[in-house]
């Protein structure tokens, strides 16, 4: 009896909060979206030698779109491979500087002696552009490919580093002194306390890294060549090709879009925890 009432329950409330779930989920971004493709279809309208209308950018482009992922000689590559090289270079220079930005932001929160050492070193490698270390990473690596790279590493440092040290700074000292009063070790309070107290500050930081990367993986690669996506941005205007530009453009926020929500995803699983964005 107990068991049916709550299951009568939980199917009421379930029809309750539904519609409000698909409008959050569905109806409210694709009012949005649509908002965006109709003021790019009136600039279109009144500007036709400016831009394509989106259906112009869809009907000569359907190659790419319906076949991403063909071979047809060197260099002549389908977009979805292009893609793939640009988010191969992204994935592995994201996780070198997670691998690096998230023991240093540890320390950082943990020891003040340690913060008046680093921060100054942050405070001036931050707001370098993350393009300026492009010619430096070709002076030392002579090829495009690890240039690349090791940008993206420089670039995935600073937020992950500062939100890590602002999660590790901002644990209640309760907690602290509970660990210290249990007589755990150093190592002990860090895996058991302090970093999972201090994973959604960590997470945090990851996302806007990871967004950032991906933005300057474009700009990196239009100025190496090679393959990938930037490259395929700045090759297509240089023939003066806007459609495919355009779709190039649309392909990298998607794929943006898809990154950062495959990171939330993570986050969810690892602190069980639901994340509002």
């Amino acid at each position: 009896m107990n068991l049916s009432f709550f299951a009568v329950a939980a199917q009421a409330t379930w029809k309750q909060l539904k519609p409000a779930i698909v409008k959050e989920t569905v109806l409210l971004p694709a009012l949005g979206f649509a908002g965006l493709i109709l003021l790019w279809w009136a600039i279109a309208l009144v500007r036709r030698d400016l831009m394509p209308t989106p259906l112009d950018a869809v009907t000569k482009n359907l190659d790419y779109i319906l076949n991403p992922f063909y071979r047809r000689g060197p260099g002549d590559l389908g977009i979805g491979w292009l893609l793939l090289a640009s988010l191969r270079r992204v994935i592995a220079g994201f996780s070198l500087g997670a691998a690096i930005a998230i023991p240093v932001g540890l320390a950082i929160g943990m020891s003040r002696t340690t913060m008046l050492v680093v921060n100054p070193i942050i405070q001036l490698l931050k707001p370098v552009s993350p393009l300026a270390w492009l010619p430096i990473a070709l002076a030392i690596f002579g090829l495009a490919e690890p240039s690349a790279v090791f940008v993206i590493f420089i670039t995935s440092l600073w937020s992950t580093i500062i939100n890590t040290a602002l999660g590790v700074s901002s644990i209640s000292k309760d907690y602290l002194d509970v660990g210290k009063m249990l007589e755990m070790p150093k190592f002990r309070q860090i895996f058991k306390i302090i970093l999972p107290a201090s994973l959604p500050y960590i997470f945090t930081g990851l996302r806007i890294s990871l967004g950032v990367a991906w933005l300057v993986i474009v700009a990196v690669e239009m100025l190496t060549g090679g393959i990938g996506i930037g490259f395929f941005v700045w090759d297509e205007w240089s023939r003066l090709n806007l459609s495919s530009v355009f779709l190039a453009v649309f392909i990298i926020g998607l794929t943006g879009l898809l990154l950062d929500y495959a990171l939330v995803k993570i986050q969810t699983l690892v602190t069980h925890r639901p994340v509002r964005s």
